[in-house]
């Protein structure tokens, strides 16, 4: 009995050589300094002391000074953008940023119910074709076929720290707080050509290439849709629209291709909230065309490339347009709208945006063929899109024009007397 009472003495007495004990959160070495568990230390420095204070969460440092190597934005306490409580463990994130060890940033007034707070990598640029599909790589000459859609990587320090608001389609500004007011043509704006003959609108070329083994009309009775979006940035795809394209001669080519174009136009046409309130269609004739760059198989000698133009003209269009783009996926079994998808790469230009140089590159990557395209102005607009035709003050609360006296409509480009 005095035997055991003595060695627990001396079991307490060896422990109470550190600190409170370690303060239960660490164990006590010989040299008298306490271990302590993970998350537990004391102060700033977070020196092992008596173990009685919690440790914060460390995130790559926001701001920081840089090292004797010049390396910036290593990991601390809290990012650098918070007070740690060293009772709970918790940092206290200055405003602007939140998260465990306040690692991102917040949204602005929570995007004010009306976008979605998204971290700058996963920003892309909003669903349209950019040029081609292809990027021709010139040490090879060959071609890397990449998604349709504009997309680019971010990699940067903070790619998944800074976060911004995206917003919903009819809102806008940084918080997402603003409604959206129509966008129209200025009418008494002067057009580059006054001449009723000259009242150019912009055209956007549609061009559709099959694979390399394949030729146009492989791909009849096969589905696909377009989409469009608005400058109110609300996107509309249109219903299904077959593929037929009989190439047994040049006049049934083409005829099969203005049939096309037609259910294409009408499919545009009958997007909701009239979006698209006046467009045409115009197959282009691939033989008699410096633009489309050559588009046929060297060995066959069929089409493998078919291009459609379209022109806006509709009041609510009158100006420059987001580009459309296609969906040439599989959509079945609950997707909407039901398609097949199309055998085929796609790729949406204005012709304004083409120079000579350009073209070469991406006709060479897009049909195999060597010409450039000579055509610059030839679709460009001379027309313009401003928020209530620049003849009125939006109200970002209705999202409503407030046109000024002489001008009415939904967005201010109807004269209502001469001044």
């Amino acid at each position: 009995m005095i035997a055991a009472l003595i060695l627990l003495a001396f079991a307490v007495s060896v422990n109470a050589r550190c600190d409170n004990s370690c303060s239960g959160h660490g164990t006590c070495q010989f040299d008298e300094v306490c271990k302590c568990f993970d998350n537990w230390g004391v102060g700033l420095s977070i020196d092992s002391g008596d173990c009685s204070e919690r440790v914060c969460p460390f995130e790559i440092a926001w701001v920081d000074t840089p090292d004797e190597t010049g390396t910036t934005h290593r990991y601390a306490e809290c990012a650098g953008k918070g007070i740690c409580n060293r009772g709970t463990g918790h940092c206290e994130c200055f405003e602007g940023y939140e998260g465990k060890g306040c690692q991102r940033t917040s949204c602005p007034a929570g995007c004010s119910g009306h976008g979605t707070c998204e971290y700058i990598e996963d920003m892309q640029y909003p669903g349209e074709l950019i040029g081609d599909h292809g990027v021709v790589q010139d040490f090879s000459n060959s071609v890397v076929w990449g998604d349709s859609r504009a997309t680019w990587a971010y990699r940067g320090w903070d790619k998944s720290k800074t976060r911004g608001c995206v917003c919903d389609a009819q809102y806008v500004d940084v918080d997402c707080s603003k409604r959206m007011c129509p966008y129209g043509n200025d009418v008494l704006d002067t057009r580059l050509d006054m001449s009723a003959n000259d009242d150019h609108h912009q055209t956007q070329r549609l061009e559709f290439v099959t694979h390399s083994d394949k030729v146009t009309s492989d791909i009849n009775g096969q589905t696909f849709a377009i989409s469009f979006r608005s400058k109110l940035n609300e996107t509309f795809t249109t219903i299904p629209i077959v593929w037929n394209i009989v190439t047994t001669d040049a006049d049934t080519e083409a005829a099969s291709g203005a049939v096309m174009c037609q259910q294409m136009r009408l499919a545009l046409m009958s997007l909701p909230n009239k979006v698209i309130d006046g467009v045409t269609c115009t197959y282009v004739d691939q033989s008699d065309d410096d633009t489309t760059g050559g588009d046929q198989d060297t060995d066959t000698g069929l089409e493998v490339s078919t291009a459609f133009d379209f022109t806006f003209t509709g009041q609510s269009v009158q100006g420059p347009q987001h580009l459309m783009w296609v969906e040439s996926y599989e959509c079945a079994n609950g997707c909407t709208p039901k398609i097949t998808g199309l055998d085929i790469f796609a790729k949406v230009t204005n012709p304004k945006d083409i120079t000579v140089a350009s073209s070469r590159r991406l006709q060479t990557s897009m049909a195999g063929g060597d010409n450039p395209s000579d055509t610059t102005e030839k679709t460009a607009a001379d027309h313009n899109s401003y928020e209530c035709g620049r003849r009125g003050k939006c109200d970002y609360a209705t999202g409503l024009c407030d046109c000024f006296a002489g001008y009415t409509g939904e967005n201010c480009n109807e004269l209502t007397n001469l001044v």
